[in-house]
C-alpha cells in the first residue's frame, strides 16, 4: 500500500512548499509576520493535509482533507498574485509558482475524483 510519501501529489506539493519558502525569504522585513507567514502556512498546509488525510480511517475523511489541501492551493495562488501586484516578486517568478500550484490542484482534483468513485 505504501505511504503518503509515495504519492506524487504529496511530493510535488513538498516541492511547492520549499519554493514558497525560498521565494518569501526575499520579501520585505515588514511582511515577515503578515503575507510571508500566511503564504508559508498555506504552502505547508497542502502536503500536511494530504498526509493527514492519507492516515484517516474512512474514505470520506480522506477526501475531506484533500479538499482542505485544494482550498489551501487556491489561497496560496491568491497570495502569489497579490505578491506580484505589490511588486514583491517578478511576473516570471509569480507565474512559475502559480503554474506549480495549478499542477498540484489538478492532481488533487484527480485524486479526489478517484477516491470518490472507487
Amino acid at each position: 500500500m505504501g505511504t503518503f510519501r509515495d504519492l506524487s501529489v504529496w511530493q510535488k506539493s513538498m516541492n511547492l512548499t520549499r519554493r514558497v519558502y525560498e521565494l518569501t525569504a526575499s520579501y520585505p522585513q515588514e511582511e515577515r509576520f503578515g503575507l510571508v507567514s500566511q503564504m508559508r502556512r498555506c504552502a505547508v498546509s497542502i502536503p500536511s493535509n494530504i498526509s493527514e488525510g492519507y492516515g484517516r480511517e474512512t474514505n470520506n475523511e480522506h477526501i475531506r482533507f484533500l479538499y482542505i489541501s485544494l482550498g489551501s492551493c487556491n489561497e496560496l495562488e491568491t497570495q502569489l498574485i497579490l505578491s506580484q501586484d505589490l511588486a514583491f516578486v517578478t511576473t516570471n517568478a509569480c507565474q512559475e509558482l502559480v503554474n506549480l500550484v495549478d499542477e498540484v490542484s489538478k492532481m488533487l482534483k484527480s485524486l479526489i475524483y478517484t477516491e470518490k468513485y472507487k
